[in-house]
């Protein structure tokens, strides 16, 4: 089936992490729009209705539903598995994330770096909880959302939640590229098995406030931050432009496992793409020894489950 831009997803359901703001709203957004049921993963789920209400505001009628989400509780995890009450899941878009800023160190409720929890062993572990729903749908995919942060970013396996030498930027970056590093490995263990689950990585470039269309009462752009967000629009687009590629990601049945998207115009702006993803974010050594630290912080496999169905 070649792609375009109105390929529907009725009857298809799908998760989208960190959903009620930002990038991640507009997938849902833009999701709905397609027809697909969209269940909305947020911490604070009074946010979530607001994101909901918005949606319905874009498109009436939408298929919405929110559950609670804290990935930085692994303890949590369980229980918005069952929240969705599903037999199967057709995607889920791991979005969520944290960019903090403070000089100090913050830590999650399990005592791990909060951004590298947030970002990347919430979703390590989410994948493991919905296992079981991803495998009872045909064809079903898992979307890891990285950034362009993680390109210039390399990862210390003896230093992953920065205990050593934390700065904020760099810490984020490297959450990122462990999230983007884990992506491409799950496709490869998944393809190993024969499984029919397939794990694609995005990004979403340059994605600014100030090119974003208001969504009220969620987010309003004032006028003033309109005008000043004009310039950066020659190289960089708004949030709505930066979930094309995700959307693209979910839907495209020519687009595979272990592929990266993302957009065209230097990987900042512009139609999604597939890239050629740079080699220390798919390289082997790094991926195994990400994905066993992982499995060792949160006592979960993404692929302890049972087998999925063999692709075509």
């Amino acid at each position: 089936m070649t792609w375009h831009s109105g390929q529907q997803a009725e009857g298809k359901t799908i998760l989208v992490t960190g959903a009620n703001a930002g990038i991640g709203y507009f997938t849902a957004e833009q999701l709905a729009a397609k027809g697909a049921t969209v269940v909305l993963g947020c911490r604070d789920t009074a946010k979530g209705d607001l994101a909901v209400r918005a949606i319905r505001a874009q498109v009436p009628g939408a298929r919405l539903r929110c559950v609670r989400l804290d990935l930085a509780d692994l303890s949590s995890l369980p229980a918005t598995a069952d929240a969705l009450d599903a037999d199967s899941l057709d995607a889920v878009v791991l979005n969520a994330g944290v960019l903090l800023s403070g000089r100090d160190r913050r830590v999650s409720a399990q005592g791990h770096e909060l951004m590298f929890a947030t970002n990347h062993l919430g979703h390590f572990a989410l994948i493991a909880h919905l296992a079981p729903m991803l495998t009872a749908a045909a064809n079903s995919r898992v979307i890891t959302v990285g950034s362009f942060a993680a390109r210039s970013e390399r990862l210390d396996l003896t230093d992953l939640q920065s205990e050593y030498d934390y700065r904020p930027k760099r810490s984020y970056g490297r959450s990122k590229l462990a999230q983007m590093l884990f992506g491409f490995e799950l496709d490869r263990r998944l393809r190993a098995r024969g499984a029919g689950t397939a794990s694609i990585v995005v990004h979403p470039g340059g994605a600014l406030d100030s090119l974003t269309p208001s969504r009220p009462p969620l987010f309003v752009r004032t006028t003033t931050q309109r005008l000043r967000g004009l310039p950066a629009g020659v190289v960089l687009h708004g949030k709505h432009a930066g979930a094309e590629s995700i959307v693209r990601a979910v839907l495209d049945a020519e687009i595979t496992g272990g592929q990266l998207w993302g957009p065209r115009v230097f990987g900042l702006r512009g139609q999604p793409h597939r890239e050629t993803p740079h080699a220390h974010m798919t390289d082997l050594d790094t991926a195994t020894g990400v994905w066993a630290a992982s499995s060792a912080l949160t006592g979960v496999d993404p692929l302890d489950c049972p087998s999925t169905p063999a692709r075509p």
